[in-house]
């Protein structure tokens, strides 16, 4: 497990499109009536490190999957993991995918962010390039 000192090195090192894992603990919802309640929910995420993101709370984007359209942008399945919960990182690929092809998923990420529903609290949920018709 790495300290706040080393995780802040690897993720100043970190460019969009290296492959990575992510070991943090997600909040947790229980009963008290539990005996040997566990309040840690450890989760590994992997995916292609998109960067770090927000205003109040930095948070570690990864997309997980990616749908390339024809006009060179993406359409982004993605997780967002508070950089305060993260435990570990590790790079697996660095330049996993190529300068511009990164390029591209951060770019159409900023651009689905706008786009996407409205919902804050959710740490992950999917980023549309393209407008919603709900």
């Amino acid at each position: 497990m790495m300290n706040r000192k080393q995780l802040k090195k690897v993720l100043s090192d970190l460019r969009s499109g290296d492959l990575v894992c992510v070991e943090w603990s997600d909040a947790s919802v229980g009963k008290s009536s539990g005996s040997g309640v566990s309040i840690d929910v450890p989760v590994k995420s992997w995916g292609v490190y998109v960067g770090l993101f927000g205003e109040r709370a930095k948070h570690i984007v990864l997309a997980q999957n990616s749908f390339k359209y024809s006009d060179g942008l993406f359409d982004l399945d993605y997780t967002a993991i508070p950089a305060s919960w993260a435990l570990d990182l590790t790079v697996i690929a660095k330049s996993h995918l190529p300068e511009a092809v990164a390029k591209n998923l951060v770019n159409s990420f900023l651009l689905g962010g706008r786009r996407a529903f409205n919902h804050q609290r959710m740490f992950q949920r999917r980023a549309s390039i393209h407008e919603r018709s709900d």
